[in-house]
């Protein structure tokens, strides 16, 4: 308790006006200036060093993204096929009302088929 009185009258001797009025010193002005730009004057110390660094060598992401590539193809023919049987089955049993989300599964395979397997290859530079 003792400990929570001290820490009190500290927060409000510093919060009190100085001698010339509601304004605090310039001492007091510099110090607060100082502890309010620290943190960013100690990252921009360090950013001179980030930029410092070597480039990353990025020969092993062309493999990963073959595999994301013709995963995003296979997933994306499995979706389009899925959703057409699915709209086929309604169809055929004469609930055309029921094949209509099955149609747009079949849209939503084919979107993946091309703008997925599209824009995973346009990442690292490869041909379709």
């Amino acid at each position: 308790m003792i400990t929570l009185v001290n820490e009190t009258r500290t927060l409000r001797s510093k919060l009190r006006p100085s001698a010339s009025g509601f304004f605090p010193s310039t001492t007091q002005r510099v110090s607060h200036a100082l502890r309010v730009m620290a943190p960013t004057l100690f990252t921009l110390a360090f950013a001179s060093v980030a930029h410092a660094q070597g480039t990353i060598d990025f020969t092993g992401a062309q493999g990963v993204m073959t595999s994301f590539k013709t995963f995003a193809l296979y997933a994306g023919a499995i979706i389009c096929f899925g959703g057409l049987i699915f709209a086929g089955i309604r169809m055929m049993s004469g609930r055309f009302q029921d094949a209509i989300p099955g149609l747009f599964g079949a849209l939503f395979g084919a979107g993946v088929l091309g703008w997925g397997a599209g824009w995973i290859g346009s990442l690292t530079g490869q041909q379709q």
